[in-house]
Formats: C-alpha cells, structure tokens, sequence
C-alpha cells in the first residue's frame, strides 16, 4: 500500500532542463516589463558584439535597428563586424544555455554566466513563436545563413533552415533579427536609446548607430582609437576558493601532484607556501584531537597570529609525525584527493596569509578615455575621471573602481548618476546598487554644490571586476560589498574636489569680471576730475587708467595661477 502512495506520489516527477527553467522564470533574465524586456534583449545582443570585436582587437562597429511591425510587436536587428562565428557553434551560441566562451574563465568580461543570448532567442521565442535569424561569417569563403531556436525541453540549440551564400567581398561579422512581442519601445531613461547612449560613454573605441521605428538615424560616433586590451585569464586565489573548488579543479588538472598543482593552478602559492601549508594542516589536525575545548582555542587562536611552528613544537613527536604525514598528502595525484582533504586545504589557507591577487588581468576604461566619451556625448563644461588602484573584495577576488564626473555645459539641470559593471550599463534596479547608495552618501555641499538636485552634474560609476557581486541574475545591480563601497567613496570624492577647485576658479574669475566693471565705471569721471586739476587731455588720462587697471587684473591672474602651479 505505500509503495503504491509512493509510485503514485512520484509519478507527476520530471527532470527540468535550464532553459525551462527560465522560460518559466524569465523575470530572473530581466524580462520583466514591457520597456525592460525590450532593452534586455538591446543589452546582450550588443554585449555579445562587443566583447567578440574585443577578444578579436577588432575596432567595433554595432547597428542596432528597429523596425515597429504591429501594436507592442517589433523586429530587431543587430549586426557587427566582430570576427564572426564558426558554422559549427551558431546553435550552441544561440540556443544553449550556460554555453559560451566566457562562463568557464576566471576572466574579466561583459557576460559572465553563458545565458545571454540564448535568453533572448527564448523570449523572442516565446512571445511571437518565431525563430531567430543569424547571418554570420568568419571572412572565408561562405556566409551562413540560419533560423535558429531552443528545444527548452533538452536545452539544446535548433537550426530550422540553413544557407550558405558566397562571400565574395569576404564580408566579416554577424547580423541577428528577431521578431518579439509584448515589449514597448519609449525613449525614456530604461528604454534602448538611453541604454546605447550609455554604453557610448563607457565604450568610446566603438562605433555604434540606432535606427528606432519611426527611421530616424543616431550615430554615436568613436572618439578613440584605442581598443581595449583583452583581459587576460586570472588564477583563482588562495583565499577566494571553496572545498567544491579544490576537488573538482584537482579532478581535471594535468599536474601529476597535488603540490603542482597548487603551484601551478592558484596565484600567490610558491614552494615555500606549500610547506607553510603542510605545517597548517598538521597543526589542524593535531588540536581537532585536542579533548579540552579550552585548549583548542588557545592553540587555534596562536594558529591565526601565525605561531604554527610554536604550535606544532608543543605538541613534541607527536607534531613530527603529523607533519610527515601532511607531506605525504602534497605528493598524492590531484585526482585522488578527498573531499575531507580538500577541506582541510581550504581551512588551512584561512589562517595563513597571501600576498593580494594579481589585477593585471582587469582592463578599466581609463580616466582619458572616460572623459572623451563623457566629452563626446554630453559636451560638459568641466570633465574629469579618476581610476582608483586595484583591491580585493571577500578576501580574494580582485576589482577596481573608476569614477567619471561630467558638470555644466549642455547637460540638463538635476544630478545624475550613470552605473556601469565591467563597462556595462545598468539602468535598473538602483536603489539596491552599492553605487547609488555610495553616491547619496558624499557631502556635496562640502564640495560647493549647494542644491545637488538642480546642479547640471553627472557621474560615471565603472566597477571592473573579473565576479561582479551582482544581486541577482538580472545583473542590473552591484552588492554591497564593505571594499567595494569604500572604493566608490574615495574615488567620488577625488572628482568631487577636482569639481570643487574649478567651482572656485569659475566663481573668482566671476568676481574679478565684477571688481574691474566697477573700477572701469568710474574710469570717465575720474578722467575728467584728474584731467581739470593737471591740464592734461581727458584721453590721455582715461586711456592711463585703463591700462593701470588691465595691469592690475592681469597681476592677479599670473599670481594665481602660479598658486595653483605650486599646489
């Protein structure tokens, strides 16, 4: 009778694929909404550009075009001249999820999780029933054209229809069209103008145009020529890893012991650290044995100020040999270590001390490159960016924050503040944003904006890290991370003083403007009275008088730039 309830219990139980998980949870993509689900898709199509014509050290070009086709139903098309994709990985890139170049690498990218993409062919998909059209080719001899979809069920890329078409001008790059519905275009803040506008700042090396549905044309044009240098791929760090890190990294290395392959698969670990670590896990073991709970933390708290060698020596032959016995774990195969080995690697690296990751695989914008995108799309009066030194966050995973400020000029009155992670816009979500809560933290009036809401300011907000701390799946917001909000801080309040010092050479200059009319006021009379007392021609004097007060005003300028040269 049970076994029946069971089997009948059980009968409804099915395995559900990743991609009908998030057909069925797309809101997690960020599909959610009509305008949001329109720039989402904007979002990683143009991502997926950028990041290929990078890795390629192609300088990008990306038209986006849309095309209104009936009431919330629209196509759209993206196309670049990235280096294309091979005829063999168009299903995978388009209609696999968790597939892609970027998931598996400790690498700084736009893209993170292998999910992009393909949730956008799924949305366009599910809401108008149509296949995704992918033209692409690699510059060879052929271009591939193909209708593509996802088999939700399995997870698997579907080609419906391919063709193969000469390319005699050897044409490079890849162009998508999708038909979606239930989506809004509007031109407000969330929409995809306002998203492409955004990533010209940030990305002032691309060329980037957008046709919207009524056929107007806005060109976002390159104000560098300078392309990022790829991001070079990152060994993870001693104090950013997990237990389920060190096995699953130990059952598919090459190493042929578990000590080269710490060496050779983690930064910051040398031979030296190795027999460090030796003595830890002796030293570990040794006091979990220890039957007086007093006693264990004693020894672990001499363990975290670094005394392992005390450590050990207090426990005589006994520690000798415990510490033989961990040698033998560093000289075993990488594939057969335990879980219960693994830890005790893991629990080790907490009490010992490393040297900070390596952030010479993080590629930041750059503070000139920061302001000729601010210069070229928002034409301020005053610019200016500052890149703040790399850090780590949660011990171990490096990142580096870059703070533009733009003030005055075209821009329109009320503060502003422009998020990026990685070089990428994140229009929603801000109120959870580390970055927002950063910048309504600074004391603007210290810095001589009195009314910051009706101040024409800007702020750029770019942080570079190779695992963002997004909030959700959605990555439109930044946690909360302690280091990561300090780093914003400092590195707003550096524009902020830079904006401060130009307010106060703007307002001096307005001063002195007002001190020489005064004078310059007083110029005829005093000419005429001097002139009635002298005898001398009224001309002459007033003509004296100005060029003493010319004098006078250019004194004061030379002596304050000088000021200003010694500061």
């Amino acid at each position: 009778m049970a076994n029946s309830e069971a089997n009948k219990l059980f009968k409804e139980f099915k395995i559900q694929s990743v991609s009908e998980f998030f057909r069925r949870n797309a809101a997690m993509l960020g599909y959610t909404g009509k305008v949001r689900s329109f720039t989402t898709i904007i979002h990683e199509a143009v991502t997926n550009s950028l990041d290929a014509c990078e890795e390629a050290g192609i300088p990008p070009y990306v038209r986006v075009e849309i095309e209104e086709l009936g009431s919330e139903h629209y196509k759209i098309i993206v196309e670049d001249n990235g280096p294309g994709i091979p005829e063999n990985y168009i299903a995978h890139v388009f209609g696999k999820m968790l597939a892609g170049t970027k998931a598996h690498r400790n690498i700084q990218s736009r893209g993170q999780q292998g999910i992009g993409i393909s949730g956008a062919v799924m949305f366009a998909q599910i809401t108008s029933g149509k296949a995704t059209r992918v033209i692409t080719s690699t510059g060879g001899d052929e271009i591939i054209e193909a209708w593509v979809g996802i088999d939700v069920e399995k997870n698997e890329g579907k080609i419906f229809k391919k063709i193969k078409h000469p390319n005699p001008t050897g044409w490079r790059g890849t162009r998508i069209e999708m038909e979606v519905k239930e989506v809004r275009y509007i031109r407000s803040k969330q929409g995809p103008y306002w998203y492409l506008k955004l990533t010209a700042i940030a990305n002032p090396h691309a060329h980037i145009e957008l046709i919207e549905p009524d056929g107007k044309l806005i060109v976002f044009p390159r104000s560098s020529e300078e392309i990022p240098e790829p991001p070079e791929e990152m060994k993870p760090h001693p104090k950013g890893v997990m237990t389920d890190d060190i096995y699953r990294m130990a059952r598919r290395t090459s190493r042929t012991t578990v000590r080269t392959f710490l060496i050779g698969e983690f930064s910051r670990i040398s031979d030296k650290k190795v027999e460090e670590l030796v003595k830890y896990i002796a030293a570990l073991r040794l006091i979990k044995e220890e039957e007086e709970q007093r006693v264990r933390e004693q020894l672990l708290k001499r363990l975290a100020e670094g005394e392992v060698d005390k450590v050990l020596a207090s426990f005589g032959k006994k520690g000798k040999k415990a510490l033989k016995e961990a040698e033998k774990l560093m000289e075993k195969p990488p594939e057969k270590l335990t879980w219960h080995e693994a830890e005790e690697i893991v629990e080790a690296f907490k009490y010992m001390t490393f040297l900070a990751p390596p952030t010479h695989g993080l590629r930041p914008i750059g503070e000139p490159n920061i302001e000729k995108g601010l210069s070229g799309i928002l034409k301020p009066e005053f610019v200016t960016a500052v890149t703040r030194p790399p850090k780590v966050y949660r011990g171990g995973i490096p990142f580096q924050v870059e703070v533009g400020l733009a003030f005055g000029g075209e821009l329109s009155s009320g503060f502003d503040v422009l998020r990026y992670a990685n070089r990428v816009p994140l229009l929603f979500d801000a109120g959870s944003c580390v970055i927002t809560s950063a910048a309504r933290s600074i004391d603007w009036k210290r810095y001589r904006v009195d009314d910051l809401e009706r101040t024409p300011l800007v702020l750029l907000v770019n942080v570079v890290s190779v695992h963002v701390p997004y909030t959700s799946t959605g990555k439109q917001s930044i946690a909360s991370e302690d280091e990561i909000y300090e780093e914003i801080r400092l590195a707003i309040m550096e524009v902020a003083r830079r904006l401060a010092k130009y307010l106060g050479g703007k307002h001096r200059k307005l001063y002195q403007v007002k001190r020489r009319k005064i004078f310059e006021k007083y110029v005829p009379e005093v000419s005429r009275a001097l002139s009635i007392l002298t005898g001398e021609p009224e001309d002459t004097i007033k003509n004296l008088l100005i060029k003493m007060i010319e004098k006078k005003f250019e004194t004061v300028e030379e002596n304050k730039a000088e000021a200003d040269g010694n500061a």
